[in-house]
């Protein structure tokens, strides 16, 4: 699934490319990707003609701001900490357009063309990727380009919300706080996790605890800080805890940098990889060297997901 630093990823390429433009149409062979509204065609008719005046992340969510009319050029800024979540105009008619990637989708931009009921990019080059193939939806813009999104499991999910209403949702309110802001502190980390039990891995991937952090960046930011996957975050010394605090925001700002982890479905924007792979310390590497102490990584599975550490380096 596409964490933080590949969602991150995603909204840069894509900010880069189409603020200003408008949405024209919207095709889809897998209507039920679309969850709000769940009639296509009222999702269709709200989505056309609106301009995008801004794209964010939050958590691992995608949102567009959208203008309320195709002649709307007014901004919206926002916090990504949940407390600062709000517009600073004060009407209703703004729209937001959430794309969740979920576990194999992700969002391209280029030019398209169906053939034998397949879409066929028009640019030599990264976007002919085979994992760039799976598109079951193309949202058109006024600048004859397209952004389409690539899904082979088609688990992914696209709402269209009032804003206020978005940023108000239980969903939203849920969400813990944003690990690469500069409010993200080490203070304010000690403090999210006094009086937290449980599994180091389980507790960090929490969205509710930490917004975007998933199994690779959990695997690789305990690898760092030396703390086993199965030891109780609750019975972590002052010591331990700073490093894992230290820890979960280097890799994640590696990750950012290198465009994220392509090591399955995941691709950029433009349809190439990211090249967080070539920072990748235990995440998949089962039976093979640790990098640090040369003892042999290995992988346990509890809550349902699997953890990759080293025995040596990683102890209980």
């Amino acid at each position: 699934m596409p964490e933080l630093p590949e969602v991150e990823t995603t909204v840069k390429g894509l900010k880069s490319k189409v603020l200003k433009r408008a949405f024209v149409d919207v095709w889809s062979d897998w209507k039920k990707l679309i969850k709000k509204p769940k009639d296509f065609e009222i999702f269709r008719k709200e989505l056309k003609n609106k301009k995008i005046i801004n794209i964010w992340r939050r958590a691992k969510n995608i949102i567009f701001d959208l203008s309320p009319t195709n002649f709307g050029s007014e901004k919206k800024e926002h916090s990504k900490e949940r407390k600062n979540l709000k517009l600073v105009r004060d009407k209703s008619d703004g729209f937001s357009l959430l794309v969740h990637q979920k576990m194999t989708g992700h969002l391209l931009y280029g030019t398209w063309i169906i053939k034998n009921k397949e879409w066929h990019p028009l640019q030599k080059g990264p976007l002919e990727d085979k994992n760039n193939k799976y598109i079951h939806i193309i949202f058109f813009l006024d600048n004859k380009k397209m952004i389409a999104l690539s899904d082979v499991r088609k688990f992914a999910k696209i709402e269209l919300w009032k804003t206020r209403e978005l940023l108000n949702s239980k969903e939203f309110n849920k969400l813990g706080p944003e690990p690469l802001e500069k409010s993200f502190t080490f203070e304010k980390f000690k403090k999210i996790m006094t009086g937290k039990t449980g599994k180091a891995k389980q507790v960090i991937m929490n969205p509710e605890v930490i917004a975007g952090i998933g199994n690779i960046y959990s695997n690789e930011a305990l690898w760092r800080a030396k703390i086993h996957p199965e030891k109780n975050i609750g019975k972590l010394s002052k010591s331990e805890t700073k490093l894992l605090y230290q820890a979960i925001k280097d890799v994640l700002r590696i990750g950012v940098k290198l465009g994220g982890e392509s090591f399955s479905d995941y691709r950029k924007p433009d349809g190439s990889k990211g090249d967080f792979d070539t920072e990748r310390r235990v995440y998949k590497r089962e039976g093979q060297k640790c990098y640090r102490c040369k003892a042999k990584i290995k992988r346990i599975k509890f809550g349902g997901r699997s953890a990759f550490f080293c025995p040596s380096c990683q102890k209980i």
